[in-house]
């Protein structure tokens, strides 16, 4: 029988419904119906369809007609309370006008109104509980963990500008809600206001705009474009970061490109060195304007130059083939393409369980809660396979892009994408191109400065067939057989600017489970002439793919049979051994491989990078728990596509604010107080940065330790022509696995009835018979693709109410933040 999810519609031989033991009325009526289903069914793509299979097919010509497959949805789960929800809209609203009361004395203005020299409200959002609490509640049916909110406020009206994070809570709030400044997870308790987010998006535009209007018509003369503030601008600006070294001054500098498709690579040559300091833009400041490497301090000796002649100019912008940076096609599409690609279909249904309220999912063994937030996105909780926990925390932590180049903006660009929000930066997925068409959705709420936006469809689950055996041999006496290759995966993509990342976590029924990193969207493209020869590639007339790196750290929280666990170093040496069995025609040596174990003590020895060759690696163990052959249970990270770090160390764009990307891997004792490796200000504060990861490493002993894992993974970007228009996700891509070492008593696998084995006959030319152990695949006709749709999500104003819909060019303000800069009048 089939479990209860695609539910064949039962037919007879006729194809018409068997009618059931009812009233004449209303199985008169069921026929009628059931029959005009038939005939519409019939006159479908569908039903031609199976016309076709049943008379080009002559061995199946008697077989019926297959059935419609009744039921996509997934089973469903029931799970605890998610203790790392995100605070919901009223939650947030009531939280609000619960901040802005006078005896607070936070003087607070509304965000949507607010002058940077106002206090306001830059952020809402859950705390993540203490552990111990999370395991009380879900191990030992404790109280839910009290609910607390992190608010990070503006002060922009205070004497000496700054920004704070406090603590609310416990939540709902009530007569014992209190309000304290957090302090306890950074390393600076005051965040400089130079370090601060965008509140408001167009917060650059008034000042960039007086910089350009003198410029006008030399604009449209040297790049046939002007910035006006006119709806048919041709020019936009991009900034540039780091904004400040320690927080004692905010500069950018900007980069002008034609306002086209893929304005990332329509670059002009021309940039302007901003100083934004104070919280007055009309008192902001040009500091430098540099076009074919010359320098002006001003526009005044900008204009002189290029009145009286002396001015060198670049060649004029191509402007030929606009689309070739667009996302349109231009080529002929290749033999059959015609053809819609194949699709995966789970016949007896759907094989996870879903939980949406909870945000919670099992699959073949294994379970996990979703968490998101406004900084990093998706983060996974208590996952765990076959019953005992294997991670608390699986999470993202930053994305840095450090460039190269010989302008300056390339070279001076270092990038951590924490700092625009990469949950903020999620949007909805397009159903059967970004997810199969038969993943399942779960929505994310993020609460920002000027409201909170619900995505119905941020993160995706789907469950394929890899196409490769989990694992499989031929051989004699029951050794004959394979274990299907089927894998579930939990993705969501965040587009921060010109980059989409693709976060995958992909789970298999071995225990193995695999994080992995992909990038899409457009390169920061840098203008070519010949002086840029090194620092990346040409890719059109006038525009280059700058070289840079991408890293991106995880916290992995591992707990192997509980908490306490210690970090194995496993290497392979070279040795040279004698054997009394060797004879004198080998000689009496031999040259072999070695291992050696060694368990690594402090925090101080625990900055790794993978073993040349990558002979040996790391993983983390639990000395106290043994498998039944005595060896200690641990999971192994191992490294997976692209495991690089990061080449320039020491740059001081750089210096302080991402020293994890200097390693593959580091291990810390987890701490209630270093619950992330950056901050949403580390971008700006490279000197002196909110969160310092090196400081997590101060001697302490991993020695059955509650421990971290901060694992990296990333690319060297060196472009490519066929990087345009977009990167390809299948080598801009970077992974690493955990995988069971010792764990079990043997490959769980094994136990998948999704699995084969041959019976070699007992005589010669006798048939070879099977073991299914009894799973058979259903056969209907699966529901037609839905057609595509795609919404920007649902947003909500400062009061909770549903906001109007947004043009266009709003909500690409809203996206692309200073990565485009669009003047408005």
């Amino acid at each position: 029988m089939s479990p209860a999810a695609y539910q064949p519609l039962k037919l007879d031989g006729d194809g018409v419904p068997k009618p059931a033991s009812r009233r004449s009325r209303f199985t008169a009526i069921t026929i009628t119906v059931c029959a005009l289903l038939v005939s519409l069914y019939f006159l479908s793509p569908l039903g031609k369809a199976a016309n076709v299979y049943s008379s080009n097919n002559s061995e199946y010509a008697k077989e019926p007609v297959p059935s419609m497959c009744m039921n996509t949805a997934p089973p469903t789960v029931s799970a605890k309370a998610n203790p790392w929800k995100n605070l919901n809209v009223d939650e947030v609203v009531q939280l609000r006008s619960w901040l802005s009361r006078d005896e607070l004395n936070l003087n607070l203005t509304r965000s949507d109104i607010a002058s940077l020299s106002d206090n306001s409200i830059f952020l809402i959002e859950n705390v993540r509980p203490p552990k111990a609490d999370v395991l009380a509640y879900l191990d030992h049916d404790g109280d839910a963990p009290k609910r607390f909110a992190r608010v990070t406020i503006h002060h922009g009206a205070a004497a000496e500008p700054v920004i704070r994070d406090y603590i609310v809570g416990p939540l709902p709030l009530s007569t014992d809600t209190t309000i304290r400044q957090l302090t306890e997870i950074y390393h600076e308790p005051d965040v400089p206001y130079n370090a601060r987010g965008f509140a408001q998006m167009g917060e650059m535009v008034s000042a960039v705009q007086r910089f350009m209007t003198p410029l006008e018509n030399i604009t449209q003369e040297l790049f046939g474009g002007t910035a006006r503030g006119l709806p048919n601008d041709t020019l936009v600006a991009s900034g540039a970061a780091p904004f400040s070294f320690d927080g004692s001054f905010r500069r950018a500098w900007l980069t002008w490109r034609r306002n086209t498709a893929g304005p990332w690579l329509h670059p002009l040559g021309f940039f302007q060195y901003v100083s934004m300091d104070g919280t007055d833009p009309s008192q902001w400041k040009l500091l430098k304007v540099v076009y074919n490497h010359q320098i002006f301090d001003s526009n005044e000796e900008f204009i002189e130059a290029f009145q009286n002649g002396t001015l060198q100019r670049l060649p004029y912008p191509d402007e030929k083939d606009p689309i070739w940076s667009s996302r349109q096609r231009r080529g002929p599409a290749p033999d059959l393409d015609d053809r819609a690609g194949p699709r995966s279909v789970s016949f007896n249904g759907l094989r996870y369980r879903v939980d949406r309220d909870n945000q919670y999912l099992t699959w073949m063994g294994w379970r996990m809660y979703l968490g998101f937030d406004r900084d990093m996105g998706l983060s996974l909780w208590d996952v765990g396979f076959r019953g005992e926990r294997i991670i608390y925390e699986l999470a993202p932590q930053e994305a840095m892009a450090q460039y190269a180049g010989n302008d300056p903006v390339q070279a001076t660009t270092a990038w951590l994408d924490r700092y625009f929000g990469m949950g903020a930066s999620v949007r909805d997925m397009l159903p059967g191109y970004d997810c199969p068409a038969e993943a399942q959705y779960f929505p994310a709420t993020v609460h920002t400065a000027l409201g909170s936006y619900t995505r119905e469809r941020a993160i995706c689950v789907f469950e394929l067939d890899t196409g490769r055996p989990m694992t499989r041999h031929h051989g004699y006496l029951h050794e004959h057989g394979v274990v299907k290759g089927y894998a579930m995966t939990v993705r969501s993509i965040s587009t921060v600017g010109n980059y989409d990342y693709l976060f995958d976590y992909t789970f298999f029924v071995d225990g193995t489970i695999e994080v992995r990193l992909s990038a899409s969207g457009y390169l920061q493209g840098g203008y070519w002439e010949s002086k840029q020869t090194g620092y990346g590639s040409r890719i059109r007339e006038q525009t280059m793919g700058s070289l840079h790196d991408h890293v991106i750290n995880y916290k992995v929280d591992l707990d192997i049979a509980g908490t306490e666990n210690s970090l194995l170093e496993t290497t392979t040496s070279v040795e040279e051994v004698t054997h009394p069995w060797l004879e004198d025609d080998w000689g009496k040596t031999v040259l072999q491989q070695h291992i050696v174990h060694r368990y690594i003590a402090t925090e101080d020895e625990a900055l790794l990078k993978y073993p040349k060759n990558f002979q040996g690696g790391y993983s983390i163990m639990n000395k106290n728990a043994t498998n039944a052959w005595g060896n200690a249970r641990g999971y192994a990270v191992h490294a997976g596509v692209n495991p690089i770090h990061n080449t320039v160390v020491g740059s001081k764009r750089l210096l302080k604010n991402a020293n994890w990307a200097q390693y593959n891997l580091a291990v810390s004792q987890r701490k209630e107080t270093e619950p992330t490796s950056s901050s949403m200000w580390n971008m700006n504060l490279p000197g002196k940065p909110t969160v310092d990861f090196h400081r997590f490493f101060d001697s302490e002993s991993l020695d059955q330790e509650d421990l971290v894992a901060w694992i990296s993974v990333g690319t060297h970007h060196l472009p490519q022509a066929e990087d345009v228009p977009n990167t390809r996700t299948i080598t801009a891509t970077s992974s690493f696995f955990l995988t069971p070492l010792n764990y079990f008593d043997y490959d769980v696998s094994i136990d998948s009835t999704n699995a084969i084995l041959v019976n070699i006959p007992t005589e010669a030319g006798g048939e070879y018979t099977f073991e299914d152990y009894g799973v058979k695949s259903d056969f209907c006709l699966p529901p037609p693709v839905a057609p595509v749709t795609y919404s920007n999500g649902v947003e909500y104003g400062l009061d909770g109410k549903r906001a109007s819909p947004r043009t266009a060019e709003d909500l690409r303000k809203n996206a692309e933040l200073y990565h485009r800069i669009k003047m408005e009048i």
